[in-house]
C-alpha cells in the first residue's frame, strides 16, 4: 500500500498558496474617501475602518463534506459547518459575528435538502448569535455538479479591542482547544481514503461509521469573545485547511507545538489506513485542536477558566516556522 497525500487526493496546498498570492498581487485597487479597507488581504478576515469601529468580512464554504453528506443522504449539519467556517474566522480577530447571508449553487433543487439545510444554518446562527439576513440559490446545470454551500459573514468591533497577533512575543504559551473531529476541511484527503480502503458505513471502535464521523459539525468557537473580554490574548488561530501552518498568520515568530491534544480516533484512522505521514497530517487536519491562544504565562489561567478542555500545547520562539516538538511542519 503507497502512503495517499492530500496532493493526490486533490488539493495542492502548496499551489493553491501560490495561486493566492497571484490572485492577490493584481488586487491593486483601494477605495476613495470614508470607510476603507484597514491592513491588507492575508489574515483570516478582511477589516473595514468604520470610524471608532471596524467591520469584518469572512467569506467560506463546506466544501467536499457536502459529498459525504449525500453519500449519507444527511444534510441537516453542514449549514453549521457553513456558518462555524466563517463565525470562526472572525473570532480569531476578536470580531462579534452580526449577520450572515448564505449562498447555495445546484444542479438541481431539492424541497428537501434545502429544507435540512436550512435546519443547520439556523442551529449555526443560534450558536453564534448572528442573524441570517438574506442568501442566493443559483441552478447552475452544467456548471454545477450537486450541491455546494458557501456564506459570507459580517462581524463589528472596537479598533482597539482587535487582536491580529502583533503582540506576540517569543514566551508566549499556546494554549489548544480541543476540536469536534475533522471540522470541515481535508475532507478530500479522508473520503479519498475511506473510498479506497473501507465504507462510509464502516464503524469506529467509537461506535459510529465514518460517515458519521465525517459529519461531526465544526465547533463554533463563540467563547472566545468571553476569553478576550476577562483575559489578555495575543493572538488566536483555528485550524482549517493547513492545519498547524494556519499559525503562520498570526507572527513572524515561531509556533512549537511540544505537547499536542490527542487526535480522537477518526485520525489514526485515516493516518494508518492511509498509511500517511505525521507531517501531512498535521499539515492537512486540525488533529484534535481546533483553535489556538496565544497568551502570555500569566494568562493561561484565567483562559482554563472559561474554556472547558484547554491545555498548554506548547510556546512562542525566536526562530519562524511551526513546529511539531523536532519536527518542522512546511
Amino acid at each position: 500500500m503507497s502512503s495517499i497525500m492530500y496532493r493526490e487526493a486533490g488539493v495542492d496546498i502548496d499551489l493553491e498558496a501560490t495561486a493566492i498570492k497571484a490572485l492577490i498581487k493584481n488586487l491593486t485597487y483601494r477605495r476613495k474617501g470614508s470607510f476603507t479597507m484597514v491592513g491588507s488581504p492575508g489574515h483570516f478576515a478582511g477589516l473595514i475602518d468604520f470610524g471608532k469601529m471596524a467591520l469584518a468580512l469572512t467569506t467560506d464554504g463546506v466544501g467536499t463534506k457536502m459529498l459525504v453528506a449525500d453519500r449519507m443522504q444527511e444534510w441537516r449539519t453542514v449549514g453549521i459547518d457553513c456558518v462555524a467556517m466563517n463565525v470562526n474566522d472572525l473570532y480569531v480577530l476578536n470580531m462579534e459575528p452580526v449577520a450572515f447571508v448564505d449562498y447555495i449553487a445546484t444542479d438541481k433543487l431539492s424541497v428537501e435538502k434545502m429544507a435540512q439545510i436550512g435546519i443547520g444554518l439556523n442551529e449555526g446562527a443560534r450558536q453564534a448569535n448572528i442573524d441570517i439576513v438574506g442568501g442566493e440559490t443559483a441552478s447552475l446545470r452544467g456548471l454545477v455538479n450537486g450541491l455546494d454551500l458557501a456564506g459570507t459573514c459580517l462581524g463589528i468591533q472596537k479598533k482597539d479591542k482587535i487582536i491580529n497577533g502583533s503582540t506576540i512575543q517569543p514566551g508566549d504559551k499556546i494554549l489548544g482547544v480541543p476540536s469536534t473531529g475533522v471540522h470541515s476541511n481535508g475532507l478530500s484527503l479522508a473520503r479519498t481514503v475511506v473510498e479506497k480502503y473501507a465504507d462510509y458505513d464502516t464503524r469506529l471502535k467509537n461506535g459510529r461509521t465514518l460517515g458519521e464521523e465525517l459529519l461531526i459539525p465544526t465547533r463554533i468557537y463563540h467563547e472566545s469573545l468571553d476569553v478576550t473580554s476577562t483575559c489578555i490574548v495575543h493572538g488566536m488561530c483555528h485550524i482549517t485547511g493547513g492545519g498547524l501552518l494556519n499559525f503562520r498568520r498570526l507572527s513572524q515568530y515561531g509556533f512549537r507545538i511540544d505537547a499536542p491534544i490527542t487526535p480522537p480516533e477518526i485520525f489514526s484512522w485515516i493516518q494508518k489506513t492511509g498509511d500517511i505521514s505525521t507531517t501531512e497530517m498535521y499539515r492537512t487536519f486540525n488533529m484534535g485542536m481546533g483553535y489556538g491562544y496565544i497568551v502570555p504565562p500569566a494568562s493561561v489561567t484565567c483562559v482554563q477558566k472559561v474554556v472547558r478542555g484547554v491545555k498548554i500545547v506548547g510556546e512562542i520562539i525566536e526562530e519562524s516556522g511551526v513546529w511539531l516538538r523536532d519536527i518542522e511542519i512546511t
